[in-house]
């Protein structure tokens, strides 16, 4: 019987039981590659007039069966980092950093090397399925593309899979939706046959974008526990982006705040959840309606998100920030170790003191 969620003293969202992280830990394979790794990944877009510095050296790394989540307004280029991934950017888009995928690196892979790659070793679930499914294929027959393309089964046999995984993924009369068109299904139905597409090659690495910000209270639930009971049972890494605290706190393992093209706090759900350090993640755990009392004056964070293409010389939230010291408009904040792999970029953040020994 699973453990009850926690909650959090400092936060209204309940937090993950520990133990559910991926069945990988503690089983000795620690030479196996992270699913996902990446490195200082910088994204610039080339405009006539302008330089858009969306990503900003961002790293981290994935094992198989855990979920990172990325947490922060929009524009703060959550988005862009996962397309980044799949390489699915403009050609007026320059890439720098390191991303492998289980050990193998993806800069100066070629075109078909990668055509290879997405969909049966990394795949994505767009924000957005009526723009992201083909309106003119039925769901069944675009999952199928998907298997024969990737696998090399016969159409009967694709299409056999394709039932199989609008089943797992919980389509009430399935058979029947596999010849539907987008436009014929539900917001929610829809997202579920976007999610099956990205299943349908047993991907090693799953990448959602935003996967519940168009649909209601009730369906963004059921999608979420969803994705986590596949995750589970897959055994997938998944970089989940949202905007929505809940959410990250649903399903992640680990969470990484980001600002500004940059991660401004990265640690267990529990340590940011219970310690936040950095002043905008304070801001936006504080910026919610969990446990409001009516009549209550909402908790802002003055300002607005930064100009990508003119970003500040130091950290990029000091204009917006109530701790700013002089120092922060100078130069972007080292990342300070809070301990247990929690690190936040902020010169207010201070390292804990090491525990002394007492002498023998």
């Amino acid at each position: 019987m699973p453990a009850p969620a926690l909650e959090s003293p400092t936060s209204p969202y309940p937090l993950r039981p520990q133990g559910q992280r991926g069945e990988r830990e503690g089983s000795g394979l620690i030479s196996e590659p992270p699913a996902v790794e990446v490195e200082d990944l910088s994204v610039r877009f080339r405009l006539r007039d302008r330089v858009i510095h969306a990503v900003n050296g961002v790293s981290f790394s994935l094992a198989s069966g855990e979920v990172l989540g990325i947490l922060g307004e929009s524009g703060s280029g959550k988005s862009v980092t996962l397309r980044a991934l799949m390489r699915l950017l403009p050609d007026n888009c320059d890439i720098a950093g390191h991303v492998r995928l289980g050990g193998e690196e993806l800069n100066g892979a070629s075109a078909a090397r990668l055509e290879r790659l997405r969909g049966r070793q990394i795949a994505m679930i767009f924000q957005e399925p009526m723009t992201a499914l083909d309106p003119v294929f039925t769901i069944g027959a675009q999952i199928a593309e998907a298997i024969v393309r990737h696998e090399g089964l016969s159409r009967r046999d694709a299409r056999r899979r394709a039932l199989e995984l609008l089943e797992r993924v919980q389509i009430p009369s399935a058979r029947r939706r596999l010849d539907s068109y987008p436009h014929e299904m539900s917001g929610g139905m829809r997202q579920r046959a976007m999610i099956a597409v990205a299943l349908s090659c047993n991907p090693k690495v799953l990448l959602a974008d935003e996967p519940t910000t168009a649909l209601d209270v009730t369906v963004q639930i059921q999608i979420l526990l969803l994705l986590r009971e596949l995750q589970r049972e897959l055994g997938m890494a998944v970089v989940f982006v949202t905007h929505d605290v809940g959410a990250a706190v649903e399903i992640s393992d680990r969470l990484a705040v980001m600002y500004g093209g940059r991660f401004v706090e990265t640690g267990d759900v529990r340590q940011i959840m219970r310690n936040a350090a950095h002043p905008y993640t304070r801001g936006l755990l504080a910026a919610n309606l969990h446990g409001i009392a009516p009549g209550t004056r909402l908790t802002t964070i003055p300002g607005a998100p930064p100009n990508l293409a003119a970003l500040p010389p130091g950290c990029s939230f000091a204009p917006r920030c109530a701790c700013a010291l002089p120092a922060c408009a100078t130069a972007p904040p080292p990342a300070i170790s809070l301990g247990g792999g929690h690190l936040a970029h902020c010169l207010r953040t201070t390292a804990p003191e090491p525990a002394l020994t007492p002498p023998a």
